[in-house]
């Protein structure tokens, strides 16, 4: 790939963030969640981690931020691993064509959520890691410590609190599936796990290390650890290709072409098979939800490097 014949990565991200800086304005920080309105809008962080352990970055890349709906991303992993291919008789693996929180179609489709992705897909994931890990709260901690080599993974209290008070649409989301009998656990339970792990803090240098697994089949580089099967890798990417931009994955392929998750908490990563990670991080986001820098920042940095799959 050209990149790897860019001997200063990490002035080319300096010089990318910098151009983006005006973008802070086309956006709004998420205010549906208290706790996220009080985050200072004009920050960015950029990184890159690659699979021969490289890792470049400008900005805020240690600033700490919430996963958000980022951390689907490791309970669909965790869930795949503790539960097989039954987990795809409760969630499908389709776009859903409709918000990231709709009821009205999961009231259409019987309570079987279109992806694992949007809010009431993630929630059945969240229904399996409760139903089968004794404290699946810390299990999620563990394993997402595990991938970033780092012990000092925590969730923020703050965040969490706020999400358990402000989380009717989520609740409701999850008495409608539980009314069709596709949640096994009691719902605030299953809540509480989810809340958990969308607050769950991390920065861009971390986020970017911890999915390596997924460009790389499977395999964490750093450990050499099977994370998840070559298969699942695939299956995860192939979702978060179609499904992980929410209303804008369509665009997001179109313009970028490589598999991706954004989170209302200002973070959108992208998997490059066979190359690395691309983490970025701003907190105004646009009106589907995606951050508008961070979108800039990756659709260049993929454009300058070639690194789109298509």
């Amino acid at each position: 790939m050209p990149i790897t014949n860019t001997t200063d990565l990490s002035a080319l991200l300096q010089h990318m963030l910098a151009q983006c800086q005006p973008l802070y304005r086309s956006g709004k920080v998420a205010d549906y969640i208290p706790a996220l309105a009080q985050v200072a809008p004009q920050q960015a962080a950029v990184a890159v981690a690659t699979l021969d352990g490289r890792l470049h970055s400008a900005g805020a890349a240690q600033q700490s931020f919430s996963l958000q709906s980022i951390s689907k991303i490791f309970g669909l992993v965790m869930a795949m691993n503790r539960l097989g291919d039954e987990l795809w008789q409760r969630v499908n693996m389709e776009p859903s064509g409709q918000p990231f929180n709709s009821i009205v179609q999961l009231e259409w489709e019987q309570g079987i959520p279109r992806n694992p992705v949007i809010n009431a897909g993630a929630i059945v994931v969240a229904d399996v890691l409760v139903s089968h890990y004794s404290a699946s709260k810390t299990a999620f901690l563990t394993f997402l410590r595990r991938l970033t080599a780092e012990e000092a993974i925590y969730a923020d209290q703050q965040v969490y609190l706020s999400e358990l008070e402000h989380g009717n649409r989520n609740a409701a989301l999850a008495y409608l599936m539980k009314s069709f009998g596709n949640i096994e656990a009691e719902v605030p339970q299953v809540l509480e796990h989810y809340f958990h792990q969308c607050a769950t803090a991390i920065n861009c240098e971390q986020l970017a290390r911890s999915l390596l697994f997924l460009a790389n089949r499977g395999v964490q580089p750093h450990s050499n650890e099977q994370v998840c099967s070559r298969r699942d890798a695939h299956r995860v990417n192939a979702i978060l290709s179609t499904s992980g931009m929410y209303d804008q994955s369509g665009e997001f392929a179109f313009k970028v072409g490589l598999p991706a998750k954004s989170g209302v908490g200002g973070a959108i990563v992208a998997i490059v098979p066979q190359f690395g990670v691309i983490t970025a991080w701003s907190p105004p986001l646009n009106r589907f939800g995606n951050s508008v820098v961070a979108m800039q920042l990756i659709q260049q940095l993929a454009d300058e490097l070639g690194l789109s799959l298509f």
